[in-house]
């Protein structure tokens, strides 16, 4: 049976993958980050001789590379956001990690992770997309909710992406939050719900005690949040994620539109997406 590795981080997305791989017969060995992955690998796992856990920090980039070559991984995925501020914690480096960030003109995404899969590269483990076997949950265009964007909307999803893609192109995140065509908030190292969350903090949509808003009276009081792919997207690692506690963060922040890109945004049940949106009044365009 062939091997797949998982480097898995936080959140839905390593078990995604971790079940269309096994659907497709492969054996998959996990990567586990103490830092990052959910404990509940080890259950599946349990349930699981073909998945193979292995904990390690995310400073371990050694192990990382003995683990998967003992275990026989010439392939490897990427799966689950590991927080970028994780390099500025306490988590201290191997000397090969070590090497690795000395050597970097600077400490992005895209050139931290693209060290890392050169590195794996040159120890024969080729590291792959991380939408393989999950592209029937890639966006398509058009509207995933009952209710389209109105015109208002319209003008912000299209102001957000000309802004969203600008700031991608300097790997410095990928969602904005407009109002009125104006900025209201731009994702950096916190993610996107807590930047839907300083949004909705910012522009006063969330209510204040007493029932009352700092909201300017001036400005229509709502939000559109446009996520983005980066311009030449490497699609192994940073790939745009939406998935239901996107839609509860709008909802908190007061948000009403979410404008996402075809073919390159994963769609985490899209079905329970479009629901929550729909109850919430979220439109969503994909194009």
């Amino acid at each position: 049976m062939s091997k797949l590795g998982l480097i898995a981080g936080n959140g839905r997305f390593p078990f995604l993958l971790l079940d269309a791989a096994r659907a497709h017969n492969l054996t998959v060995v996990v990567a586990a980050i103490k830092e990052e992955t959910d404990p509940e690998i080890n259950s599946r796992a349990a349930t699981d001789p073909d998945i193979h856990v292995h904990w390690l920090s995310l400073g371990e980039l050694s192990r990382l590379i003995e683990t998967f070559q003992a275990e026989g991984v010439t392939r490897a995925v990427m799966a689950g956001q590991v927080k970028h501020k994780q390099i500025f914690s306490s988590i201290r480096p191997d000397w090969r990690l070590a090497k690795l960030l000395l050597n970097l003109r600077s400490r992005n995404t895209d050139m931290l992770l693209g060290a890392v899969a050169k590195v794996l590269a040159d120890e024969g483990i080729e590291l792959i997309s991380s939408t393989t076997y999950l592209e029937p949950l890639l966006a398509r265009a058009g509207l995933l909710t009952s209710r389209a964007p109105d015109e208002e909307e319209e003008k912000d999803i299209a102001y957000g992406r000309a802004v969203a893609k600008a700031i991608a192109a300097y790997d410095l995140g990928q969602t904005v939050v407009i109002a009125a065509q104006a900025c209201v908030a731009v994702e950096a190292m916190e993610g996107t719900d807590a930047t839907i969350a300083r949004a909705g903090e910012l522009f006063g949509t969330l209510e204040l005690p007493g029932g009352t808003s700092s909201a300017p009276s001036t400005l229509r009081r709502s939000l559109t949040v446009v996520k983005v792919a980066k311009p030449n997207q490497d699609m192994r690692f940073d790939v745009p994620v939406i998935g239901v506690a996107t839609i509860r963060a709008m909802q908190t922040a007061g948000a009403t539109c979410l404008g996402i890109e075809a073919g390159k945004t994963l769609l985490f049940d899209p079905v329970a997406i479009a629901s929550a949106a729909d109850q919430a009044g979220i439109a969503i365009l994909v194009s």
